[in-house]
């Protein structure tokens, strides 16, 4: 039997600048939008993090949202 396909990709974004260079944005960028309460990101300590899958959900939603207001354009 095989085993199921391993994620090359670790889940988790550690900082500003991991998750920066995964959204193509800045560090200033990010750090704005986290501020703010925009991006799904915590911290641990003193470090910004995030995961993929949920930034994947975040703008899948975000996406969806637009497009329903947008009357499906």
């Amino acid at each position: 039997m095989k085993d199921a396909p391993q994620n090359p990709l670790p889940d988790l974004l550690y900082g500003v600048a991991s998750i920066a260079a995964h959204l193509g944005m800045t560090a200033k960028q990010v750090y704005h939008l986290h501020d703010k309460g925009e991006l799904p990101t915590f911290k641990t300590g003193a470090i910004v993090c995030a995961r993929r899958s949920t930034l994947a959900n975040h703008f899948a939603e975000q996406e969806a949202a637009a497009r329903a207001s947008n009357g499906g354009n």
